[in-house]
């Protein structure tokens, strides 16, 4: 693929991260879902437990690789605005092998992508962030290779994998932040951090945009922007809220045998 709209595209993305104005990404899984995101949202995200969920797998890198490569192209095909996938650990402990994945996703047209410190080998457990650094060094000098601004959205887990009290996933969160910023990320996603109080005071400390994890019980946008927040991901629940309504209208169906009533909406 031409170097020059997938760098355009990659700039247009790296601008959308405004504190104060965070860029929403209401993630999708497929084509279908990635067209219909696009009519709404200036920029496309997948999600890797819609991703893997869509295909039978659990999350975690348990879809094949191979199974989700083809279809970052297909979807950064289908669309006009930009796209970052959720390559999870990058499917590897080794960052020339990280590195190399971003440059096929590249020439496939996305733009950026969310690198977990949070996984290895299948495994939930935190690694140390100097192996973690190394891949994402390793992915920036494959994308300065290519041309491309890429968006590394390094993930920080010590409150997803809740290794001890709010203050302690803090304090090492904070560390893991600055670590990934000196490596040349462009953003810090923590999931499952929902304290108002260390949003802000995180999305203070650090030199880089800030992605919050957001679900139907967490705070509004209007409070995460005004906690300086730049980046706003909605993960799987999406799919799990079409999961939801797709079982109520088959059950419906099954149950009423009335189609217009299940298909009037």
């Amino acid at each position: 693929m031409d170097a020059d709209p997938v760098r355009q595209k990659a700039e247009t993305f790296a601008s959308l991260h405004t504190a104060g104005d965070p860029l929403i990404l209401f993630n999708c899984w497929d084509v279908a879902t990635a067209k219909l995101t696009a009519r709404a949202f200036p920029a496309v995200a997948m999600s890797s437990g819609a991703v893997a969920m869509a295909q039978g797998f659990e999350d975690g890198e348990q879809i094949p690789l191979d199974l989700v490569v083809p279809l970052t192209a297909r979807i950064a095909g289908a669309v006009d605005c930009p796209v970052s996938v959720d390559l999870e650990a990058g499917y590897s402990d080794d960052p020339l092998d990280v590195a190399r994945t971003v440059e096929t996703l590249i020439n496939n047209g996305i733009v950026g992508i969310n690198l977990e410190d949070g996984l290895s080998q299948g495994k939930r457990a935190l690694v140390a962030p100097d192996a973690h650094a190394k891949k994402i060094e390793a992915v920036r000098e494959a994308a300065e290779r290519a041309g491309v601004p890429f968006f590394i959205n390094a993930r920080v887990d010590p409150f997803l994998l809740k290794i001890g009290d709010a203050q302690t996933c803090f304090d090492e969160t904070l560390n893991r932040a600055a670590v990934y910023a000196s490596a040349s990320a462009s953003g810090i996603f923590v999931p499952f951090l929902f304290d108002m109080d260390l949003i802000a005071d995180l999305a203070a400390r650090i030199a880089l945009p800030l992605n919050i994890l957001v679900m139907p019980t967490a705070a509004p946008v209007a409070a995460l922007a005004e906690a300086g927040v730049a980046r706003v991901s909605c993960g799987g629940w999406p799919i799990e809220a079409f999961a939801k309504a797709f079982g109520a209208a088959a059950a419906a169906f099954a149950d009423t045998k009335d189609y217009a009533s299940v298909f009037a909406s």
